[in-house]
């Protein structure tokens, strides 16, 4: 034998000559919700504050139906309900209360959507206190990782070769072609606007020691930085992330194994063994695209290009330029590792960090090349 449904929630409304009189009967619960809307709404621009209400028949009563009850009668009516319908039960009334309570409190100011002198100064502190976590950050991991490269020399089982090497053929050896493509085109165009400003002095001879003199000191390790730092940071910032995406990074340290050794040093000292590299071929290619732009423009012979940048380019220039390969190499690899190991878990986190990293790279070759050059300046190097 089957149970009998319950009856759906009903709205009577009878009219009179002063008020209108509304007799609510039935079920007001979640099953009958949407037939109880409709006529809610229906209902509701017929009643103004001098109709009364009946709840006599009042059936069964969960939060829906007290919401509907609230929405058509009003709060301030629900919450006087005690007054005009005594004969409900304590739990309906306190239902009907609480339901009451909630509907009727006021909106959220809306903040102001102005922007002002406030705003942007307040926008400026952030900013500045999110750069100064990130320097204290990349400090703190840079000492994580002469730690942990310090702990590993001595220790020559825990060195690996295999992963080294892997990224030595990806950071270093596929990078040659463009970084020496990109080098050779710069070192024409220096070497043709050189020619060109120094013509109208009668010196374009001393072309030849610009291009020399900028490439060995300045131009053939900067561009290689930066093209390793948009190539091979991205890339470590994109691998790492991407673990730790999916919990690979998590799953290194359960079996007792640590990231830093098995993710960073390999990737970092790859960089410190590549950049060096590259940063000679750059020099040499750069030289050469000034050398071909001499030799065609300038009608200077290959032997009288070389005798010259042997004569007055010392052995110094091509150290200072050779020397900032290693420290650009280490601060490329740090805060590329460093930027994946920020990754929270999302795709959208993966791309937001990997174009971080590209940006501080950048940021930091550039600025410790200026800050290098100025001091190699004042030191007469």
């Amino acid at each position: 034998m089957h149970p009998t449904s319950s009856p759906p929630g009903t709205l009577q409304l009878q009219s009179a000559a002063r008020s209108a009189h509304l007799r609510i009967a039935g079920d007001w619960t979640l099953a009958h919700y949407n037939a109880l809307r409709d006529a809610v709404v229906r209902m509701a621009p017929q009643l103004d504050e001098h109709s009364t209400v009946e709840l006599d028949g009042l059936g069964a009563l969960d939060t829906a139906g007290a919401g509907l009850l609230v929405e058509l009668l009003g709060p301030q009516r629900i919450a006087a309900v005690a007054q005009w319908a005594p004969q409900l039960p304590a739990e309906r009334l306190a239902l009907l209360h609480t339901v009451a309570a909630a509907l009727d409190r006021p909106a959220a100011p809306q903040p102001d959507q102005g922007y002002e002198f406030g705003d942007l100064l307040a926008h400026i502190g952030r900013t500045m206190q999110n750069i100064w976590c990130q320097q204290r950050e990349l400090l703190g991991f840079i000492g994580l990782t002469l730690q942990t490269l310090l702990s590993v020399l001595v220790r020559p089982q825990r060195w690996r070769p295999t992963p080294l090497v892997a990224h030595i053929e990806q950071t270093g050896l596929d990078a040659i072609p463009i970084v020496a493509l990109l080098t050779f085109l710069v070192g024409a165009v220096v070497a043709f606007l050189g020619a060109t400003v120094l013509a109208d002095f009668g010196a374009s001879i001393y072309t030849v020691t610009l291009v020399g003199f900028a490439f060995l000191r300045e131009f053939g390790v900067l561009l290689a930085a930066i093209l390793l730092a948009g190539r091979s940071a991205s890339a470590f910032a994109a691998q790492i992330g991407s673990m730790k995406a999916n919990e690979e990074i998590d799953a290194i340290r359960a079996l007792g194994l640590s990231p830093v050794d098995l993710l960073v040093l390999p990737r970092v000292l790859a960089m410190l063994i590549t950049l060096p590299i590259l940063t000679f071929i750059g020099m040499l290619s750069g030289i050469l695209g000034g050398a071909v732009v001499c030799v065609l423009a300038l009608d200077i012979s290959p032997t009288l290009f070389i005798t010259i940048l042997q004569r007055d380019i010392d052995l110094s220039h091509f150290l200072v330029g050779i020397g900032k390969a290693p420290v650009f190499a280490f601060i490329i690899a740090v805060i590329g590792c460093l930027e994946g190991f920020k990754v929270s878990g999302s795709a959208q986190s993966v791309g937001e960090h990997t174009t971080s990293s590209v940006v501080q790279s950048i940021f930091m070759v550039i600025l410790i090349d200026a800050i290098a050059a100025l001091f190699f300046m004042e030191m007469g190097w």
